[in-house]
């Protein structure tokens, strides 16, 4: 461990650009020294041990070596800790207490970020990895009309799961999400302007939003998007969709494919900065997105000012509702009380640091009680469905799981719809919802 130790900074945490388009970041034995030198603090501190299954790794490695010191494990380890990282931030955000400004300078998940775009870099990734991270092309196949309810009822028989977990190692206990022929952007595409009154600026919103649908939005869940775009209408917000929309690059930077991640941002970062330089704010129903365009993109392109004009204007929907009810603008004549909810909060949604704002507008709704649980669901992206991780996940999931069974909740939410998938696979007869959709239902529209 790095001499000098200390007590952590008790300023506020902050992120340094991510150097990814310089040789040095791919550096091996610069990235080497880097990973033990990081790792070694780790080892002293073990904060972050209940977090997710890369630091419970790192520690059994080096207590089980013959010296019980991080010298003692062999490298291999290293890509195993790598592996068990998705990116979560938790352990940044709310644990690490040598995150910049300290001066050891720990940034645990853009480390393993690094790790994983060198990996990419020479060794590029299985065809299944590929495929699982593309998200678009997926959505595009899959969300064919006939071809959807092919995909749905494949995905729902013992032999589809077999092959999945055969071909792609899809665990066949995953939950795997259903497609739609009837994508949210073709719903919501040309319809009349339904806001309720006239869209008024207040409180740093301009009552004018473009929405994000995100490919699990568009794809898999595009009732979300029908049900935000009712609350918002419903509430004098204007309402419109980007001509063009791809994936925002998560499942790709979590594979360490940057260059495809650079590829989305060129995609759309040009689309969303023209919306929002004609008057617009911007939101997106999946905390995963609405976080890479708030914070990854503006890491990996800092000097870029349509990356930091388009952070400025994303909002998570909740976050965006409370700001206009602070200006007096939110409709609260609920007609439908929700009774007691289970909320589980996504790390994504987290690491925002916005707070609690869909437990505080739910909490609006007359007759509403609200049981809030941070913490990991372990599902992240395509972590929680790979056959490799899957004991791991469930693991990590498995205290959320139990507080959902035993909340006596009538309603079970989460921001993520994968979180929810994941977490309701365990509780007998719980079906998850998302708290947008239940907004819609305490409103009557």
């Amino acid at each position: 461990m790095p001499n000098g130790h200390r007590e952590g900074s008790l300023e506020a945490p902050t992120r340094h650009p991510l150097d990814w388009q310089s040789e040095a970041f791919y550096d091996e034995s610069a990235l080497y020294a880097e990973l033990e030198r990081v790792f070694e603090i780790c080892h002293g501190c073990r904060r972050c041990f209940s977090l997710c299954n890369a630091f419970p790794t790192l520690f059994d490695a080096i207590d089980g070596s013959e010296t019980m010191e991080l010298d003692g494990v062999p490298r291999e380890v290293y890509w195993e800790v790598v592996d068990h990282c998705y990116l979560c931030d938790m352990c940044y955000m709310s644990k690490c207490p040598y995150v910049p400004p300290h001066e050891w300078n720990v940034d645990f998940p853009h480390l393993m970020l690094r790790a994983k775009a060198k990996r990419f870099r020479e060794q590029g990734a299985s065809p299944a990895a590929r495929l699982l991270s593309n998200t678009d092309l997926v959505g595009r196949l899959a969300g064919i009309p006939v071809v959807a309810e092919a995909v749905n009822a494949l995905n729902a028989s013992a032999p589809g799961r077999a092959l999945l977990e055969a071909t792609l190692g899809v665990a066949r206990d995953a939950p795997v999400p259903r497609y739609h022929g009837r994508h949210a952007r073709h719903r919501l595409a040309n319809r009349p302007n339904r806001s309720e009154g006239e869209s008024l600026p207040a409180n740093g919103t301009r009552g004018r939003v473009l929405l994000f649908t995100t490919c699990y939005g568009n794809y898999n869940r595009p009732e979300i998007c029908s049900d935000l775009a009712a609350v918002f209408e419903h509430n004098g917000i204007e309402l419109a969709l980007a001509e063009s929309e791809r994936c925002c690059g998560m499942p790709k930077l979590e594979l360490g494919d940057l260059e495809s991640v650079a590829r989305a941002k060129e995609a759309n970062v040009p689309e969303l900065a023209r919306w929002v330089e004609q008057g617009w704010d911007i939101v997106a129903p999946v905390p995963s997105c609405t976080l890479m365009f708030k914070q990854e993109l503006p890491l990996m392109f800092p000097e870029d000012e349509q990356v930091r004009q388009v952070a400025a204007a994303f909002f998570d929907p909740f976050e965006y509702l409370l700001l206009r009810h602070r200006a007096g603008l939110l409709r609260t004549d609920f007609a439908q009380a929700l009774g007691k909810i289970a909320y589980q909060v996504p790390c994504h949604l987290r690491v925002q640091n916005i707070g609690l704002k869909t437990r505080d507008l739910l909490a609006l709704v007359p007759g509403t009680e609200i049981e809030v649980i941070e913490r990991c669901s372990g599902h992240d992206g395509t972590y929680g469905v790979k056959k490799k991780f899957r004991a791991a996940s469930l693991k990590i999931a498995a205290p959320v799981i139990a507080r959902v069974a035993n909340s006596g909740a009538e309603h079970f939410i989460s921001d993520c719809p994968m979180a929810a998938d994941q977490i309701a696979g365990g509780v007998d007869g719980m079906r998850p919802e998302h708290p947008i959709s239940l907004l819609r239902q305490a409103y009557g529209i």
